[in-house]
């Protein structure tokens, strides 16, 4: 995470600040400016140092979860490398594809998990049994379910506030993943969208973000 640093200077004169403890001197100037600073002597110049974190920027991924290809893939991996070298975080929807590539390489970059968030439209139990079903059904493979099963167990293992699941939905279906998608924008500065084959998925999202006035980019693919 990108740090900043702020410095002051300050000169010990031996009337009237000898007649004082250092130490009351230090925490009346660094009770005055803030906190989480350190003290140090060079030459007979006390230095209060100051670091503090960047404010992180929550970037939402939205794409489709169908298909995808190697040109999607690199696209969405190159923008999460640019997200976090920046000291930001991203958003997503816990979805196969493009939500995946971009949670797996977060977890790369930030094996804590702590800038990431992820909501799922009901719990993670009953989205595992879910996913476990659209197998079942043939809409996608035993080996996809469990990848994402596995992703997101890891996940919350790895931070438990940054898989933000909803406990009173019970099923999947279109009004709780579009509910998703609301709290994906909601949680998110602007948003980054990867648009697979014109989905209405990602266009809801990307309708949600302009709808709020935020920045919204756009990556379009065509996919077989």
């Amino acid at each position: 995470m990108s740090m900043c640093r702020y410095r002051i200077r300050l000169r010990l004169f031996h009337n009237p600040l000898a007649e004082f403890p250092l130490r009351w001197v230090f925490c009346f100037v660094a009770g005055s400016l803030g906190r989480c600073w350190n003290l140090s002597a060079i030459n007979g110049t006390f230095c209060l140092d100051q670091k503090w974190r960047k404010q992180v920027k929550w970037i939402g991924i939205s794409g489709g979860w169908r298909t995808a290809n190697e040109v999607v893939e690199h696209d969405v991996r190159t923008i999460v490398q640019s997200i976090f070298n920046r000291g930001d975080g991203i958003v997503s929807g816990g979805a196969l594809n493009v939500d995946y590539i971009a949670t797996d390489e977060a977890l790369k970059l930030n094996p804590e998990a702590t800038r990431i968030k992820v909501f799922l439209p009901v719990t993670l139990e009953r989205y595992s049994a879910h996913y476990r079903n659209r197998a079942k059904e043939c809409v996608i493979t035993s080996a996809q379910a469990e990848m994402l099963i596995e992703q997101l167990t890891r996940l919350k293992s790895a931070n438990p506030d940054a898989l933000i699941e909803h406990p009173r939905n019970t099923v999947c279906d279109e009004t709780t993943y579009y509910e998703r998608n609301m709290e994906v924008i909601n949680a998110s500065d602007e948003l980054c969208a990867f648009w697979i084959n014109r989905t209405a998925g990602t266009k809801d999202a990307i309708e949600k973000a302009k709808s709020q006035g935020k920045p919204v980019s756009i990556h379009s693919y065509e996919v077989p």
